[in-house]
């Protein structure tokens, strides 16, 4: 079938660069006349911060909503009376304005919003929506308020979760577009072959980013959705117009006709892209079974970017190569190079010394995971927003004035029932939590119009993101709340934990995932191999690269280690659905080097029976491929290391990291081994007599006997 659409492609090649061309400029206008609606929804249904936040809704309407945080400060001492008049009037004119249910001033009975030195003050201004839902608008509007207050020696900045940060593009990119064109020019030696696998991943991440955009104004779409998919679509839409050129130029080297090599490439290299990019898409859509719809929309947007790559492989790329016919080497750079060389050399001796391979790449892996049981999931806080940002400003002021805990606080949520009396029960449940380790002070309870509920403001003395608040909050739940409140329903909710409860749901979960996806890519690769040792070996193989990968992550966003001051990684714990989001991409992406080389090694073995010679020659004739495309792979995933966001640059380096250990170190190291090792059992399947192959015969005139 994919012959048959990439000789279609080919012969009706004009028209299908038209219908690509006005797909891409198609897409691009829906989304200037759509716009875009990016936001982050960390709403999770049947956790105790969710309870929480239906109580607010029902019983505070004015709390129901995401606030947000104003934080003003002087440098040249306290706050001037002129100035807190014209903070007083802000609050004043954005009190009054739609989507504010209520804004305060630090300036009025409660003093403790404002600091001992009296340099610094917060006010507070609380939306009618959650942060998804509140209009882009009217938070700008909000800030826009308090401008008048700036001035000479006086800051205001912004903070808390109605202020969403802009994710986009960090210009550092484009590097990693030039790095990857370099890469290719290395690889093809051609400029029109490097053309091909540009154009063709280009097409496709242009036309999914431009419909996912216009998604996000139906679907919550988190602000790091479109970079991330954009990240994941660059490299394997140009990875796997790779494969399939390279694939089409040695066809086209044994003597066929251009029409004729396309057709064999998409026949054999077409037939391992579809089954990797059906394995990623698979892998990330799997996202929806952990139950988050933050993770889920995620994953969502990189599967429709990786879908229309795929979809640019089988099509586009055809037609491009088509296009250019003979002349697809005409333009050369540098010399022809030999097929084979140091690269059979290489699988030589991998295969000779099949078990010391095994040993030194198995321990590698091992090495390099260590740090994985240090793992410590969480949600970064406003010390890990880009330097010079809004949200770092206002965290910091914050942090110096009155300590890590004011920059997330934690809601307290008390519902005694229809008769129960929570003004006066509620301070028992203050002294309560005032008395547990961890809590820097607890405010007044406010009590309902009913005075059935209460809430109570508890101020950590940690960090939204330390350990000491996730322990905090755990023990406050398990232990203080049902000794002080018996009878009642209480809750605990707010940003951190909100936070804190997405990594526990989280981290119970990723267990079952991992071996869903390792599942989905077993049957999907005995589906291709029809062997029960391969997919084994392939499916164990990405476990332990991906494992690999995780500890590299740890050390360097958690621990701090270098390279985390080069790339500005501010230490702390592991975004919460970076594991599963990365373990689903990383799965996916690494069957794609799997199929392409298992799928080579199986060729050869068709053609005489021989497992260690159809070892060397598979590894031999790909090693240079797989490099190459794992190459463009870590190019362009580096680029996006230096992105300002945090959750892109983890994932940047995470993806980086993996991908350079699974193609060097599982590809052509261990791979090969364990293939050796396993000789011709390796292609055994229950049900079949042992195959004996006649030399030189391959496909329907290979003979089976008993």
């Amino acid at each position: 079938m994919l012959s048959a659409l990439g000789r279609f492609s080919a012969r009706h090649r004009w028209w299908v660069l038209a219908a690509w061309a006005l797909l891409v400029v198609g897409a691009m206008a829906g989304v200037r006349a759509a716009g875009e609606s990016f936001s982050n929804d960390l709403t999770l249904a049947g956790t105790d911060s969710q309870s929480a936040y239906d109580t607010l809704r029902a019983r505070y309407p004015d709390m129901a909503g995401d606030g947000m945080q104003v934080v003003v400060h002087s440098e040249r001492g306290a706050i001037s009376p002129d100035v807190r008049r014209k903070v007083q009037a802000a609050v004043s004119d954005v009190r009054a304005q739609p989507d504010v249910a209520s804004a305060q001033s630090p300036f009025g009975p409660a003093r403790h919003m404002v600091s001992a030195d009296g340099r610094t003050a917060i006010a507070s201004v609380q939306f009618t929506e959650r942060a998804k839902d509140i209009p882009r608008e009217s938070v700008q509007k909000a800030q826009a308020a308090f401008d008048p207050v700036r001035g000479p020696g006086v800051e205001v900045a912004f903070g808390g979760p109605a202020v969403q940060a802009e994710t986009g593009p960090s210009g550092q990119e484009v590097y990693g577009l030039v790095a990857a064109v370099l890469v290719l020019l290395l690889a093809f030696g051609s400029f029109a072959a490097m053309l091909v696998p540009i154009v063709t991943a280009l097409a496709g991440v242009g036309a999914g980013l431009s419909l996912i955009t216009m998604l996000s104004g139906v679907l919550t779409i988190g602000t790091s959705g479109p970079v991330v998919a954009a990240m994941i679509g660059l490299g394997v839409g140009i990875d796997y117009a790779l494969l399939v050129v390279t694939r089409h130029r040695e066809e086209m080297a044994r003597g066929l006709a251009p029409a004729d090599a396309i057709a064999a490439a998409m026949g054999t290299a077409g037939r391992s892209v579809l089954v990797a990019g059906t394995t990623v898409i698979v892998a990330i859509l799997s996202l929806y079974s952990i139950g988050v719809p933050f993770v889920a929309a995620l994953g969502l947007a990189s599967a429709i970017t990786v879908a229309l790559t795929l979809l640019a492989s089988v099509t586009l790329l055809p037609a491009l190569l088509g296009a250019f016919g003979r002349n697809l080497d005409r333009l050369r750079i540098g010399r022809r190079r030999p097929p084979h060389g140091a690269a059979s050399g290489s699988a030589r001796a991998v295969v000779r010394f099949r078990w010391a391979a095994i040993v030194f790449a198995v321990g590698a892996f091992v090495l390099l995971g260590l740090p994985l049981g240090s793992l410590r999931l969480g949600t970064a806080d406003g010390g890990s927003q880009p330097p010079g940002s809004t949200q770092r400003q206002a965290y910091e002021m914050v942090d110096a004035a009155f300590g890590p805990g004011w920059t997330g606080p934690l809601l307290v949520t008390v519902d005694y029932g229809r008769h129960g009396r929570a003004p006066q029960r509620a301070m028992a449940v203050r002294d309560a939590i005032a008395q547990t380790g961890g809590v820097r002070d607890v405010l007044p309870p406010r009590p309902d119009p009913q005075g059935r509920t209460a809430v109570l403001t508890v101020i950590p003395e940690g960090a939204p993101d330390s350990a000491a608040t996730e322990d905090l909050v755990h023990t406050l739940r398990s232990d203080v709340l049902p000794d002080a409140a018996p009878g009642a329903e209480a809750h605990i909710g707010g940003a951190t934990a909100t936070g804190i409860d997405l990594a526990d749901r989280l981290g119970a979960r990723m267990g079952w995932f991992v071996l869903l996806v390792a599942g989905l890519a077993f049957l999907l690769l005995l589906a291709e191999f029809r062997s029960l040792a391969v997919p084994v070996v392939a499916v164990l193989m990405n476990l332990l690269a991906v494992g690999a990968a995780y500890g590299p992550v740890v050390a360097v966003f958690q621990w701090g280690w270098w390279p985390a001051g080069l790339i500005g990684a501010q230490p702390g714990p592991v975004e919460s659905f970076a594991p599963v989001m990365l373990f689903a991409v990383l799965f996916g992406l690494s069957t794609d080097y799997a199929v392409f080389l298992l799928g080579r090694i199986h060729e050869e073995f068709r053609r005489d029976g021989d497992a260690r010679r159809a070892v060397i020659e598979g590894v031999a004739s790909t090693s240079r491929v797989i490099l190459a495309a794992a190459s463009v792979m870590v190019v362009v995933f580096t680029s996006f290391v230096f992105n300002d966001q945090r959750v892109v640059n983890l994932f940047g380096f995470g993806l980086a990291t993996a991908i350079a250990l699974y193609a060097v170190l599982a590809m052509l190291v261990l791979v090969p081994a364990v293939l050796a090792v396993l000789g011709r059992a390796a292609w055994w399947r229950p049900g079949r007599p042992a195959r004996r192959v006649r030399a030189g015969s391959s496909g329907p005139e290979a003979q089976e006997v008993r």
